[in-house]
């Protein structure tokens, strides 16, 4: 399988159209599809249904263009660390999950003394981060503790926060300071979907994870959460450190009581291969 016809493959998934990516690609449309042709063949699979009006991916198609993207994106991040000038530091330093504050501190220290270092954030749920993360296509990745040790190496970050809910301020729960543990069962819920996140909130709660009324779930949220609270679907059930600083005057954050604080940690693979860009942001939290 060519590198050169998975970026041709990419291409016309990514504009649903011949024409357009052959126009993209500056090459003649009969060649392109003929790769295409040659490709599938090659394969053995049918990748692309071949409209009138747009292309669109087949189930297989699909699968090809997720793994295209890894394998032309670590092709890319290997050429990068090989090209770069051994006389100066400088390079891509990539992570994962969402990186917390001590992370971008040592991000920003780092860049002030090497400024052809950069660093590229991917954000997404956890099977996706850590997938990418087992291909080499991430350095690093910000997780929650406890973090799996046969599979990965980390490093404990300084950086935790409480659970709390996100509620209207003119709800009842609004007048108490705290959410306790019989609050938790009374209001419908809008909460992370990973299991191990939801095993941690019904053992604060002592009660089975079936008894708390969930109304929905979510793996990663883009903006802020104020929006599901505000629509009456449920309270918000998440930690202080993922709220704007500045909370819209019509709701309110109350932490739980006992306090359930999260504690972050940078965590990479197992025997990685570090360029000497992530080598030396290691070293920060040394």
């Amino acid at each position: 399988m060519d590198i050169r016809v998975l970026r041709y493959f990419l291409a016309v998934a990514r504009e649903e159209n011949i024409t357009r990516a052959a126009a993209s690609l500056h090459i003649a449309q009969p060649s392109l599809s003929k790769q295409l042709m040659e490709l599938e063949k090659e394969l053995g699979k049918t990748l692309l249904v071949r409209g009138k009006r747009k292309i669109t991916l087949t189930e297989d198609g699909v699968l090809l263009r997720k793994r295209a993207e890894e394998i032309t994106a670590l092709l890319d991040k290997t050429k990068q660390e090989l090209s770069a000038d051994t006389s100066q530091l400088s390079g891509k330093i990539s992570l994962g999950g969402n990186p917390s504050a001590s992370v971008l501190k040592q991000a920003a220290r780092l860049r002030s003394q090497y400024p052809d270092i950069s660093f590229e954030f991917y954000s997404s749920d956890a099977i996706d981060v850590l997938e990418r993360l087992e291909h080499g296509l991430l350095d690093f990745a910000v997780f929650l503790e406890p973090i799996d040790t046969m599979k990965y190496k980390y490093i404990s970050l300084t950086d935790a926060s409480r659970w709390g809910l996100l509620i209207p301020a003119d709800c009842e729960l609004a007048q108490k300071q705290f959410v306790e543990k019989q609050d938790l069962v009374k209001y419908p819920l809008i909460f992370h979907r990973r299991q191990g996140l939801q095993r941690l909130i019904s053992r604060w709660a002592e009660t089975d994870i079936s008894k708390l009324n969930i109304a929905a779930t979510y793996n990663v949220i883009n903006g802020s959460p104020a929006r599901f609270v505000e629509s009456g679907l449920g309270y918000f059930l998440t930690t202080e450190d993922l709220l704007s600083s500045s909370i819209d005057k019509d709701l309110c954050f109350r932490p739980l009581e006992p306090p359930l604080e999260i504690h972050y940690a940078l965590i990479w693979k197992r025997y990685a291969s570090f360029s000497k860009a992530a080598e030396k942001f290691l070293e920060q939290f040394g």
